[in-house]
């Protein structure tokens, strides 16, 4: 549900739902773990770069208001490699004029919780798990 933020509007929830959907393909595939995607359109796939850097790319191809979806890959070891997002998360998203950070619920690390959160509001960014 909704962590942050406000509530989504019509097009950022379907921009969630087509999100999750070429993110689990792409991690599938070994490629990257998040995807920038907005009004339909996939912006940028993480690659080795990191997630700050893909939405930054997204972000500066998006313009405003851009989605950005986090998920963990099929067999991922929660052991060694855990997907998480944080305070500089937030920063590099404020950065990119990200609008919604979407990740997977019950998969993804939230670092710095109460921080994370506090950032996102300040910036009017919704955080959402799914």
């Amino acid at each position: 549900g909704l962590g942050a933020g406000r509530a989504l509007r019509r097009r950022e929830e379907a921009d969630v739902a087509y999100g999750f959907e070429i993110v689990k393909e792409v991690s599938r595939l070994d490629i990257g773990q998040t995807v920038v995607v907005k009004n339909g359109t996939v912006l940028a796939v993480e690659a080795f770069e990191g997630t700050n850097d893909a939405m930054k790319r997204g972000g500066a191809l998006g313009r405003n208001g851009a989605v950005v979806v986090k998920s963990s890959k099929p067999n991922q070891d929660m052991r060694f490699d855990v997907p998480v997002i944080g305070p500089a998360t937030i920063a590099a998203a404020a950065e990119a004029k990200i609008r919604v950070v979407a990740v997977e619920a019950g998969r993804t690390l939230l670092l710095e919780k109460a921080e994370l959160l506090a950032a996102a509001e300040r910036c009017t960014i919704s955080i959402v798990a799914r």
